[in-house]
Formats: structure tokens, sequence, C-alpha cells
């Protein structure tokens, strides 16, 4: 780490301490970072964003040691996920502490908590010796950032320092699975399939349905709609387009009917990364709406599907 990084980290650490909000990358995208244990500074993160109150925060932490400091119960599931995936795109859910604010959990009595993989996460974190409570540094629906330079142009002086540290490289959310209950159950499907996490705890269940309005959320990101970009998005199967001119995202084969063609990559990996930097990108360039290409109907891209399932609803 450069002196002007670790500068910026100092600086960012500060403002944490004093009860700031602080954009910061993690390896999936930017958090927007707020004291956890700080009541009045994770509400301006709810303000910042025009978050609903019923839509629970990742709770970021430097360790496993950590992350007992934060839950009341620390399950055998929840050592063994994090001995096998932190740091990394893996939140887990757990029973709250009390001294995490209920506002951080929706008033749960658990609260989900993650271990970043990005060496500057982890500076931030170990130079505060706090935890950081973020979700995605953008407006809530909107997309989520992958550089700093989306949290600027989303957030703008929203936000007190933005720390720097190039762009993501999951680039979708994590995968969060609640180990809270009678059997693990996955909230939100991200790049940690259910394949790789039931090799290390055996079978899981997976949350159904969408929550009821007013109601607190067990997870961040299921709201019917969320990861969207300001223009009009449509998931395809069969390239019918809505009327105008618009930018199509494909994998098999280009559209005539398409103003602007986009190839995106066939690894599931590699599309993740590149998908919002992508609709980031299309979203300056003024089209009437943006078509992507149905992808496989596959387990392994199910995170990919949720986001843009969530993306196109209106």
């Amino acid at each position: 780490m450069s002196l002007s990084e670790h500068e910026d980290i100092v600086r960012a650490a500060e403002l944490l301490r004093s009860g700031g909000l602080v954009a910061f990358p993690t390896e999936t995208v930017y958090g927007l970072g707020a004291n956890a244990l700080d009541e009045a500074a994770v509400a301006r993160i709810y303000e910042a964003k025009g978050r609903p109150a019923t839509s629970p925060l990742i709770v970021h932490v430097l360790s496993i040691d950590m992350a007992r400091v934060v839950s009341a119960e620390w399950p055998a599931h929840a050592e063994a996920l994090g001995r096998r995936f932190w740091p990394g795109p893996l939140t887990i859910v757990v029973p709250r502490h009390p001294r995490i604010p209920a506002l951080v959990a929706a008033g749960l009595d658990t609260v989900a908590v993650r271990v970043p993989a990005h060496p500057m996460a982890q500076a931030l974190l170990r130079e505060t010796g706090l935890p950081i409570a973020a979700p995605s540094a953008n407006r809530f629906t909107q997309l989520s950032p992958t550089t700093a330079e989306h949290v600027r142009d989303g957030l703008g002086d929203r936000v007190d320092f933005i720390l720097d540290g190039g762009p993501t490289q999951v680039g979708i959310e994590s995968t969060v699975i609640s180990v809270a209950g009678e059997r693990p159950s996955i909230l939100r499907p991200g790049m940690i399939s259910r394949a790789a996490i039931e090799a290390v705890i055996g079978p899981v269940a997976t949350a159904a349905g969408q929550p009821a309005t007013g109601i607190a959320h067990a997870s961040p990101g299921l709201h019917r709609r969320h990861y969207s970009p300001r223009t009009p998005l449509v998931l395809t199967a069969n390239r019918r387009f809505p009327a105008g001119r618009g930018a199509y995202l494909f994998l098999t084969a280009p559209a005539p009917a398409a103003a602007h063609n986009v190839e995106m990559p066939s690894g599931v990996e590699a599309y993740a990364e590149a998908l919002y930097r992508t609709l980031h990108e299309l979203d300056r360039e003024s089209w009437d709406w943006i078509a992507v290409e149905r992808p496989p109907d596959d387990p392994q891209w199910a995170a990919i599907l949720d986001r843009l399932n969530r993306a196109c609803q209106k």
C-alpha cells in the first residue's frame, strides 16, 4: 500500500470513529460504511441511500473473532463457513448481539456479517478496530457501484469520503446464508454457490417468496426492484425489444434490431465482473432501453439471474 493510500485509510478511519460515512471498496462492490456500533451514524446510511428501514445492513468485520463480538451466538455452521470462505464474498446471518443497534438489522434479532477480501477494506477495518455497517454505496434500488467514480456519480456529497481502490473484482453482491434457524438457508444467491456451501455444511434450504411490504427483510437485496440502471432494462430470450434506440447485451449473437450490441463474457465469473460496469457505461449514453439476453437457466448463473430479474422490475 502506498503512502497516500495509507493516509487515506487513516483519514477514513478517523471519520468513521467520529460518526462519518465512508465509501470503500470490497471485492464485490463498493460499500457505504459507518461505525456499526453508532446508531446515529447508521441512520445516516439509510438517509443517504434513501433506503427503507426494513432492509438490514451487512456488518463488515476483520475476522471470525470480531464476528463473534457482534453475534449473540456463533453456531458451528458459521464457524465452518467462515473458516472456508472468509475473507470472501459470503455473508452469514447469525443471532445479533445487543451491542449492535437494532437499526442495523432492520429491528430483527439477527445480524448479517462478512469478512471482505479487498486489502483496502481490511486495512480500514484494522485501522478503525470497529465493525463497519455497509450496504452498497448507491441510492436505493439503483445499480451497485464497482468503481469510486460510480459512487461519486450516485451519491455525490452524501458521503464524507471515498476510498478509491480501483475496480472491484467479483462485481456483484455477496451470497447471503442464514445459520440462525434450525436449518441453514440461502437468502440471496451470489458467486459462492449452493454446491460450494453444501460441500462444507451439508444440505441447505433456499428462502422462497417475496417479503411482504413493510415487513423487515431477513437479508439485504430482497426488494422486488433492485440493482436497476436508470435506463429501462429488459431481460429477453427471444430478442423482442421495445420501441426506440437501445443497447443489447448478448451472449450468443448480436441483434440487428439493436442500435448498439455489447458482447458479454461467456464465463459466469467474468460476466458477473463485467455486468454492473457495463450497465453503468450504457446508462451514461442516453439509450431508450437496455436489453439483456437471458443467461442460461443453470445453478451457476443463479446470482446473475437474480440481479437481472430484479433490475428489470418496474
